[in-house]
């Protein structure tokens, strides 16, 4: 942590106060694709059901 006069200039991880782990990467990319696939069976499941 630097000050200069009023101002206080902190480093990334000091403002974060912690690290991260990269992990919310992996779980928007699994639910993505769990979404898709969902959205995929219920337009093959419901789909021709609803032709007239």
């Amino acid at each position: 942590m630097e000050r200069h006069g009023k101002e206080t200039h902190v480093t990334t991880e000091e403002a974060r106060a912690g690290s991260t782990p990269h992990i919310v990467r992996y779980v928007l990319g699994i639910s993505l694709f769990l979404s898709i696939v969902g959205l995929i069976l219920v337009w093959l499941l419901v789909g021709p059901s609803q032709l007239p």
